[in-house]
């Protein structure tokens, strides 16, 4: 599923660095790791991978495959520039 998605983050203008597990403790957590130029732009992703035939098959694998036990959003922001 993660490799479903960091061509289509890149083709709607993201950039996506990654994802992430944990090398100790927890087994079940995992970050995708991802940035676009603006809240708007992302905002313009969410909406266009809804209508998008390749993000609703990723959609579809995951709830096929229930490689997705929940789901988390978090806005990050640099702390240093």
């Amino acid at each position: 599923y993660g490799k479903l998605w960091i061509p289509l983050v890149e083709k709607f203008g993201g950039q996506h660095h990654g994802y992430f597990m944990p090398s100790e403790g927890a087994n079940n957590i995992a970050l995708a790791l991802f940035t676009f130029e603006s809240l708007a732009a992302y905002e313009r992703y969410r909406e266009a991978s809804m209508q998008d035939a390749d993000c609703q098959a990723a959609f579809r694998y995951a709830e096929e495959t229930g490689c997705i036990v929940s789901y988390e959003r978090s806005f990050f922001r640099p702390v240093f520039k």
